[in-house]
This record gives structure tokens, C-alpha cells and sequence, in this order.
């Protein structure tokens, strides 16, 4: 059944695509394979302002020089899938493992459980880290976010690390309108490898989160993450900001300062498409999905990674008020953004693991 309706989804995705005609041709390309004609990878509330639509959304034409990237697809929601898609990027870590995931706001968000991610973060020892948040709530003080990580299953099976535990360092961003550098949590200095473990979703603020939120609000230290979304205008204060478009900027770059102080062959994406909720982990009352479970994806790009969960959002059917919010907050600006400053590529080859 899951294989079945893995195809179908795929099948009509690539249909549209192919019925788009001019309109995608200013959207990311997509190209959908089975995994057996699939490249190598590298070793390595709401404002109701749009109205949603079936078709992709239509952005800026990618760069000319833009090449496309392999992001993998299993519609199997378990460890064995998550297994899967890892294995398929053909990358080992080759010293300490961090694995970034969010332990998610009590008492109900959405976050990873301990059941799916445990099995393969315990085959490669990895250590799940956070960073303490900016905005109070359970999560806020070291004593409190340990004790949620805890009741969430995550010291379970893992070590658990607040990186801003101890302080926090800098980390340039180089090229950067918004930001000078990121403010990451000082324990990020010791570990050499990153898995960087999202739950795709809708978000309050920045529309969507997946890979790229994940490390540009996850990784901060509390000061880093008002000096993101304050578009680096301030580290204290309220995470507010009246530019939408600049600190949704602000996160394309500070991923590009992580990717470049650790080495993009030393970091990995994968995200979940589970419960896909218009509100993040951090809300910890999330409206309940309209949209039904897609699958696992996987890239060593985090803007195809995010990209193509984008375009399968598009093709699911219940989908319009996580469109709606997305739209809403001009969430594919990132996407624009990132790719113009090199942080990826939105267009892409999905590879079909199920087949």
C-alpha cells in the first residue's frame, strides 16, 4: 500500500511538472528516477493573502550555472526507511557525529520520536545537541530543556549536548548582506561531523521549517538566534522583526557560515514529512495536520532537500492550509534567497527508493 501510494504521488508530481509548461519553467526543475537509474552520490493567526493552488508555486528562474542535485525518496515512515535514505547518500562520519534535531515544545508538538530516529542514531553514535531557545517556554534554561529531552525519549538512546551550555562562539559568514557570522553554541566546536535530523513542517514565522531552519535557529545559541531573526540587527531582545524577506535572508546565510566552517563534505540533511502540521516543534499546541504523511527525504543539499518537500506539499491532496501558510509568510524566499548566494541548488533529481 505505502509502495502504491509512494508511486502515485511521484507519478503525479512528474505529470505536473510535465504540465506546467512555462509556468515551471521559472520554478526549480525536478527530475523524478528510481533508485536504479539514480546518479551517485557524493561520498562526501494566518493572513489569508494567497490563495492556495494545486499547481508548484511560481519563483524567480534559478541561476543558469545551477546545477541539480540527487535528493532521495522513501515514502516508508520508519526506522527501516530512515536507514534507508541514509544509506543511499553513501556518507560515514569520520569523527564525532552531531546529530541536530529539535526536541520539540510540551506538551504536544510534533517533534521526532526516540522510536523512529533511535535505531540509526545509535548505529552511528552519534550525540543529538540542541541549543537552548530565545522565545521562554520549557525549553529555555539548560535544567528545563534537559528535562524535556529526557521526557521525549532523546536521552534514551543517545547523549545528549546543549551546545550554549558553556558559552558560544562565532563563526564568519562571508559575502553576507545580513549577517557578519553566525553565534553558534560553543560545544559545535566539538564535533567534526553533522547530521542534521528535521522535521518538515509549517512555521509560524518563517512559513516552513526543514533542513535549512534546523540548523540556522537550532544550531544558535539564544543571542545567535535574535541576531537571525533580527536580520543581524541585535543579539538581545525580542525575535520580532518587521522585514520579513531580511531574516528569512538571515537563515540562508547563517547555514552557509555552518556549511563552510565545518566543510560541506562533513554534513548531511534528511527530513521527515510526518505530521505536517501548519505550526513548528517549538508550538507546543500545533493545529492538528490536514495533510497526510509523505515520507523520508535525504540530500547532501539542503536547498533541493528543502525544495522537494516543498514540491511534494504541492502535490498532496489536503494541502491548502500548509500552502496558505507558507505563502503567507513568502516562505520560499529562503529557497530564492539560498540559492542565489550558493548555499544549493533548487533544482534537483528525486530518486524513488520504493521502486
Amino acid at each position: 500500500m505505502k509502495r502504491a501510494l509512494s508511486l502515485l504521488l511521484l507519478a503525479a508530481m512528474a505529470l505536473s511538472l510535465c504540465a506546467c509548461g512555462q509556468r515551471r519553467e521559472e520554478t526549480a526543475a525536478v527530475n523524478t528516477v528510481p533508485a536504479s537509474e539514480a546518479p551517485q552520490a557524493s561520498p562526501s493567526a494566518d493572513q489569508e493573502l494567497i490563495p492556495a493552488e494545486s499547481s508548484l508555486p511560481e519563483t524567480e528562474a534559478a541561476p543558469a550555472e545551477a546545477v541539480s542535485s540527487v535528493v532521495y525518496f522513501t515514502s516508508d515512515i520508519s526506522p527501516e526507511g530512515l536507514q534507508a535514505v541514509y544509506e543511499a547518500l553513501n556518507w560515514q562520519p569520520s569523527g564525532k557525529l552531531a546529530v541536530k534535531v529539535s526536541t520539540g515544545e510540551p506538551p504536544a508538538s510534533n517533534y521526532l520520536r526516540a522510536e523512529l530516529i533511535g535505531p540509526l542514531v545509535q548505529s552511528l553514535g552519534g550525540t543529538i545537541v540542541e541549543c537552548n531557545t530565545a522565545y521562554g517556554g520549557s525549553r529555555s534554561s539548560s535544567a528545563m530543556h534537559r528535562q524535556v529531552a529526557e521526557d521525549h525519549g532523546f536521552t534514551s538512546f543517545a547523549p545528549f549536548d546543549l551546545m550554549d551550555e558553556e558559552g558560544e562562539v562565532q563563526w564568519p559568514v562571508s559575502g553576507g548582506r545580513r549577517l557578519e557570522y553566525a553565534i553558534v553554541g560553543s560545544h559545535a566546536e566539538n564535533y567534526s561531523d553533522w547530521l542534521i535530523l528535521s522535521h518538515f513542517k509549517g512555521h509560524a514565522m518563517a512559513g516552513y521549517g526543514g533542513a535549512i531552519k534546523n540548523v540556522a535557529i537550532g544550531m544558535s545559541s539564544p543571542s545567535g538566534k535574535v541576531y537571525v531573526h533580527s536580520a543581524g540587527t541585535r543579539t538581545s531582545g525580542s525575535i520580532m522583526h518587521s522585514d520579513q524577506d531580511a531574516w528569512l535572508e538571515a537563515m540562508a546565510e547563517m547555514v552557509t557560515a555552518v556549511r563552510d566552517h565545518v566543510g560541506e563534505e562533513h554534513i548531511i540533511y534528511i527530513n521527515v514529512m510526518n505530521r505536517l502540521s501548519v505550526d513548528c516543534d517549538c508550538d507546543g499546541h500545533p493545529a492538528e495536520p490536514d495533510i497526510h504523511d509523505i515520507g523520508i527525504l535525504a540530500s547532501t543539499d539542503p536547498v533541493a532537500l528543502d525544495q522537494a518537500c516543498i514540491d511534494l506539499v504541492w502535490q498532496a491532496e489536503g494541502n491548502t492550509s500548509l500552502i496558505r501558510r507558507i505563502e503567507s509568510r513568502n516562505g520560499l524566499h529562503t529557497l530564492e534567497y539560498a540559492e542565489q548566494i550558493g548555499l544549493g541548488s533548487r533544482s534537483y533529481t528525486l530518486v524513488n527508493l520504493d521502486d
